[in-house]
């Protein structure tokens, strides 16, 4: 019995607190109400966009009066507001602690048909400001519905460091090239092939700004990746173990841009999540002793969505290239015309060792690591190793997928020679909330793990290197 590639329901949009909208401002009416810090940062963020910003201050504070005299769009009036100064204005700001000022800023609001955003009264608004990253005209906005300011300014500061300043100059790039790449001739598809050739650009040459020559280059790419039989392409690429923040930036870059996801079991969701919501996420994991799609399917899949043109990311647990069948899947889309790029990703065998605080290797104990995989297609156990290899004690062995073969692995290694006390450790859901390490030897591991529940994915490691400090 095999089981069919299914579609994830989740492709429809997940409850949302807020909408997240970007509202050009320039030669629109704004008003602000307030006389302190807050007020002014209000005054200073609308006036940045190009809005005529009124505010109304009885007694305006030290840092309003600078911005008001170092703006030309900025006109302080000192005195409240009256209704009939919202007329007309595309927002209102209030930043006060005085609650009749508050509510008659919202009456007037009200009547006016004006937006009112009033600072720390979130009930009160009609919006909600959230924190800023300003690398204009690229804007990152976060928000975390009001309940927490705090906690969306820490998150800024999270981001900020993952896009340098030099992201300004390559978003003004492509605001400045947008209107010569649409009349380059180039069609849909190849237009967004030059972008998406623009953005691994950008990522790649982070520490400076795009020039000419770099779009006569792209746009150069772009139309000979035209004249290709397809323009859809594939990227395989490692998830990592588990724990989201293992993924690699490149592979989350590749699935952010990506139209179809092809993922497996041991993929989580909050790996998922990186994707663009408008990408298709298909399940198409192979489950051990279970019905599973096959490998078969999974390959000729991956050859029609290329041909349809789509930017496809085969999303793997672990590394892609370590036991998860990437050979198969490479050899298809060759064999089919196409090219696949890979992102490798942390294997299990790292992240194990990890959660045991240990070295896989130790220049006195273990110059060589050696990973296997302790069962066949047909999920038997393999006779055909080099057993004197793994029995080596100067030697690390990573055993993925080894729970059910555990008690035929032990006892051939101590049949070939291995030391009853010969290190060995079970660790389930490396990397995750859910890790569970269980230590043994390579004698009396099998009997420990006989009686636990694993669910999860397991990772074996044996080997005197990982008891060493």
């Amino acid at each position: 019995m095999t089981r069919k590639p299914d579609e994830v329901s989740s492709n429809l949009m997940q409850p949302l607190e807020t909408l997240p909208v970007f509202y050009p401002l320039a030669g629109k009416r704004v008003v602000v109400i307030g006389d302190g810090e807050g007020a002014a940062w209000k005054v200073d963020l609308a006036a940045a966009t190009g809005a005529q910003v009124d505010v109304f201050a009885c007694d305006p504070c030290e840092k309003l009066l600078e911005i008001a005299n170092g703006r030309d769009n900025v006109q302080l009036h000192a005195r409240a507001a009256g209704p009939a100064d919202f007329e007309g204005a595309a927002l209102a700001f209030g930043a006060t602690f005085d609650d009749a000022e508050a509510d008659a800023a919202r009456q007037a609001a009200d009547a006016a048909g004006v937006a009112l955003n009033l600072a720390d009264r979130p009930a009160m608004s009609d919006f909600i400001m959230g924190a800023i990253v300003n690398r204009s005209p690229l804007v990152i906005g976060v928000s975390t519905g009001g309940a927490s300011p705090v906690f969306a300014q820490a998150v800024r500061g999270r981001i900020e460091s993952l896009v340098p300043a030099t992201f300004a100059a390559w978003a003004k790039a492509a605001q400045d090239w947008r209107p010569q790449v649409l009349s380059s001739g180039l069609d849909f598809l190849a237009r967004r092939d030059f972008w998406r050739r623009f953005t691994r650009l950008a990522f790649n040459d982070i520490e400076r700004a795009p020039a000419e020559a770099d779009r006569d280059a792209l746009l150069a790419e772009a139309r000979a990746a035209g004249d290709d039989m397809a323009r859809g392409r594939v990227t395989l690429v490692g998830a990592g173990p588990g724990d989201p923040e293992l993924m690699t930036l490149k592979g989350m870059r590749a699935l952010a841009g990506a139209d179809v996801v092809l993922f497996d079991d041991l993929v989580p969701a909050s790996i998922l999540d990186f994707a663009r919501r408008e990408a298709t996420r298909i399940n198409v994991g192979k489950r051990g002793y279970a019905p599973s799609v096959r490998q078969e399917e999974i390959t000729a899949l991956l050859v029609d969505l290329a041909r349809a043109g789509k930017n496809v990311v085969r999303l793997k647990g672990g590394d892609p290239l370590i036991f998860g069948r990437a050979n198969e899947e490479i050899a298809a889309l060759r064999g089919a015309g196409f090219s696949i790029e890979i992102i490798p990703g942390v294997t299990a065998a790292c992240a194990g060792a990890a959660a045991l605080g240990a070295s896989l290797t130790s220049r006195e104990t273990a110059r060589r690591v050696q990973f296997i995989t302790a069962h066949t297609k047909d999920g038997e156990f393999p006779e055909d190793f080099d057993w004197g290899a793994l029995a080596d004690r100067r030697a690390t062995t990573a055993v993925y997928m080894g729970n059910r073969t555990l008690p035929a692995l032990s006892r051939r290694l101590l049949e070939e020679g291995m030391a009853h006390d010969t290190p060995a450790f079970l660790v389930e859901r490396a990397s995750t909330p859910d890790e569970r390490i269980i230590r043994g030897t390579i004698a009396d591991l099998p009997g420990k793990v006989a009686h636990e529940n694993l669910v999860g994915p397991v990772m074996v490691l044996i080997g005197w290197a990982l008891i060493e400090n």
